[in-house]
């Protein structure tokens, strides 16, 4: 039972502004339940907050304001109120940070209205023209959903006058809508499909888990094209007839279009869909319904953990070993740990779905903190793909190319056949380096220290780290010598070139986030290629994620060696997911599949264990190396990034931090830096790192926060702490 504070009452309210605490307040007229979403008075503004209990009344009480008004918005429970407490003391992040992540829809305060909304009517207009058609496939493409002149318009790329021009011919419908409603009733029964007995085996379990009722984490592991999604779908179906919620958490926004269509066709209906792409006005009818219980399903970006469900039951993290979970920016997190986080708090289930687990998950399924379920065998006739490597030490190829003899030869073999093969390289653009042939060189970012990358598709230079671009240029930055500039190394658009001058008549498609302005473009060339508008696809890790292309029957990689250089501590488990991912993207459907991998070093460990296809080995080899070396997930780490525009000062800043580490001492931890980050200058600012190590049981985040707290940061200076980092550039 939420307390209730009559008007006069001192209450708590924490405020979405940089604040690092609850401020006191009184209980505006009318009073307000604990959890209401407020508005009060901060300085001159008026701002945003939620009744987080009641007032410390440890403030003068004359001198204490009152709340404004309560917003028209379901109150944040308690269990939400708990789960932004205690994810916030794990990434010690401020409690207004996470506040802010759980209020990101806008107008949550805004009473009800109507508003003009248009959507796809039917029948076409006399004159069609480009810009015409473009805003009927638009709408088409929203699945019925109704959208703001304004945001059809952008969605389509026309003037709102185009859009205007459709409705006398019926084509597009202008309607009056609420701003906000419910989402159409999900049928667990409608659509359901038969089972393998691998699958019935382990839907069977995840049903038991949701009648239970209680908070468990499943790993469900099977090979690429084993089922897994309709496994877990089953979840979904039985958390509906028991009346909860359910959250599928998508690791990449291109996946989601694919994956709306086959939840429709399960259940009968489209569930909410929240991620960057959604409009402004979805996003506040997604938060609202979420609250009020009339959306069932929701499939999101990792954002989507914050959203304030009424009766979540499931949370299913597709692809949980996927990086993306990972938030490097603002307040960093891992969706896919704080979504079991969430569920232990409210007594929910957790599935973890993938091919190839994370070390952390793996390990906590052998130490019985998840319940593993595995899928052994492919769905219907397809079978796993034969796994090869080309030794390319013994090809004969030139210095300016990338595709072997051997693997030129197996693409040729499946075209004559009518199939589809990939090419991956998992780097962007059409070459990671240029340099000078003069003064030898190589064009950086004005603002990071970071190689430019050439976008020739783009017609300009390109930096991977702070998204600065500027002209390819036909004279040396740095001599001035002229056409002297060379593009070294290979990335997807000049593999696409050579390509083009080995396959003489292949459709070739080139898969590469950064080629492609919105999702929907994305999304169509996924699409079509799907449907066999392709013979050759080359692309980046993007196609790794989930896609099923039924003609596709052979996988070339590049380079299997790009992911075993450096240092990163987690390269080996990395290269072994991505290449397994990838190379199960061959014979998903009748045809037998093959997967070739390009290497200098077939001998490798981590290769060899690709081939061999003894995952539970790799997994245990691995687990061993950080076990001995006091590593995640069998000890902790921190990251410490400090930053600033002045190098020295930042480098001054980070000797004293490393010289005041008696608080991480104290509990055994180890602090190793101060050293220039990886990438050492990101928007014109320096950046040092710090990394603590500590046993897995130490109170890590408690030190830490009295670690950090012995320095003042002046100027510029920044400090951000990274709780188990996943990078460290």
């Amino acid at each position: 039972m939420q307390s209730f504070y009559a008007h006069g009452d001192l209450i708590g309210v924490l405020t979405t502004q940089p604040i690092d605490r609850v401020l006191d307040y009184k209980a505006p007229e009318g009073g307000c339940f604990e959890g209401a979403f407020v508005e009060v008075p901060l300085g001159p503004r008026k701002v945003l907050g939620v009744v987080w209990g009641p007032g410390k009344g440890d403030f003068d009480r004359s001198k204490v304001r009152s709340a404004i008004r309560v917003l028209d918005a379901p109150p944040m429970r308690a269990e939400m109120r708990s789960f932004l407490d205690k994810c916030g003391a794990y990434t010690l992040t401020p409690p207004g940070a996470m506040l802010r992540l759980a209020t990101r829809a806008p107008g949550l305060g805004d009473p009800p209205s109507m508003r003009k909304v248009y959507r796809r009517g039917e029948g076409l207009p006399d004159r069609m023209t480009d810009a015409r058609r473009r805003v009927i496939d638009a709408s088409e493409e929203m699945g019925g959903l109704a959208l703001t002149l304004a945001e059809l318009a952008e969605a389509a790329g026309v003037t709102t006058s185009v859009v205007k021009g459709l409705l006398a011919s019926g084509a597009i419908r202008e309607e009056e809508s609420t701003r906000d409603t419910p989402f159409p009733l999900l049928d667990p029964e409608y659509g359901a499909k038969d089972l393998t007995e691998d699958q019935a085996a382990a839907s069977e379990v995840l049903r038991a888990g949701q009648r239970a009722g209680d908070y468990e984490t499943v790993l469900l592991k099977g090979v690429t094209g084993s089922g897994k999604t309709e496994v877990y779908l089953e979840a979904v179906a039985e958390a509906l007839r028991q009346g909860r919620q359910a959250l599928v958490l998508l690791p990449e926004i291109a996946l989601s279009g694919e994956f709306l269509l086959r939840l429709e066709a399960r259940f009968g209906a489209r569930p909410a869909e929240w991620h960057s792409g959604v409009t402004m006005t979805e996003r506040r009818r997604v938060w609202r319904m979420v609250a009020e219980g009339h959306a069932q399903v929701v499939v999101g970006a990792r954002s989507a953990l914050f959203l304030p469900f009424q009766r979540l039951g499931l949370i299913v993290v597709d692809e949980e070993h996927d990086t993306s979970y990972k938030q490097e920016e603002g307040v960093m997190y891992n969706a896919r740990d704080m979504a079991v986080l969430r569920a232990s708090i409210l007594g929910a289930q957790v599935v973890l779905a993938t091919a190839t687990p994370s070390l952390e998950s793996w390990a906590n399924a052998e130490a019985g903190k998840y319940k593993r379920l595995t899928l052994t065998s492919r769905y219907g006739p397809a079978i796993l793909p034969e796994m090869r490597t080309i030794d390319m030490r013994r090809e004969d190829l030139p210095a300016s190319r990338w595709i072997s003899p051997t693997l030129r030869r197996a693409v040729m073999a499946r075209m004559e056949k009518g199939e589809q093969a990939l090419l991956f390289l998992n780097r962007r653009g059409y070459a990671p380096v240029t340099v000078c042939r003069a003064c030898g060189q190589q064009i950086g970012c004005d603002h990071c220290d970071a190689r430019m990358v050439e976008h020739r598709f783009l017609k300009r230079l390109v930096c991977h780290q702070c998204g600065e671009s500027k002209p390819i240029p036909t004279v040396c930055p740095h001599c001035e010598a002229e056409d002297k500039l060379a593009p070294v190394g290979p990335g997807v658009e000049r593999l696409a070139e050579e390509a083009a001058s080995l396959f003489e008549g292949a459709r070739i498609a080139v898969l590469s986030s950064d080629l492609y302005g919105t999702a929907r473009e994305l999304k169509a060339q996924i699409e079509a290629i799907a449907q066999g508008g392709a013979d050759i696809i080359i692309g980046t890790q993007l196609v790794a994620k989930g896609h099923n292309f039924p003609k596709l029957t052979l996988v070339g990689v590049i380079d299997a060696d790009l992911g075993l250089q450096g240092t990163d501590l987690r390269a080996a488990e990395r290269t072994f997911q991505l290449m397994r991912q990838v190379a199960g993207r061959a014979g998903r459907a009748d045809k037998p599949g093959q997967a070739l991998l390009q290497t200098f070093q077939p001998e490798h460990p981590v290769l060899r264990a690709i081939l061999s296809g003894d995952e539970e080995a790799f997994w245990s080899v691995e687990a061993d190396e950080r076990r001995v070396a006091g590593m995640p997930p069998y000890g902790r780490l921190a990251g410490i990034i400090l930053s600033g525009e002045d190098v020295q000062k930042v480098f001054d800043l980070g000797n004293v931090l490393a010289k005041k580490d008696v608080p991480l001492r104290r509990i055994g931890a180890v602090v190793y830096g101060p050293a220039p980050a990886p990438i050492a200058r990101v928007r014109g600012r320096h950046r040092v790192r710090l990394l603590v190590r500590a046993d897995k049981g130490a109170p890590l985040q408690a030190a830490l926060a009295e670690w950090a707290g012995q320095v003042r940061l002046t100027g510029d200076l920044r400090l951000q702490i990274d709780i188990d980092p996943q990078s460290f550039f």
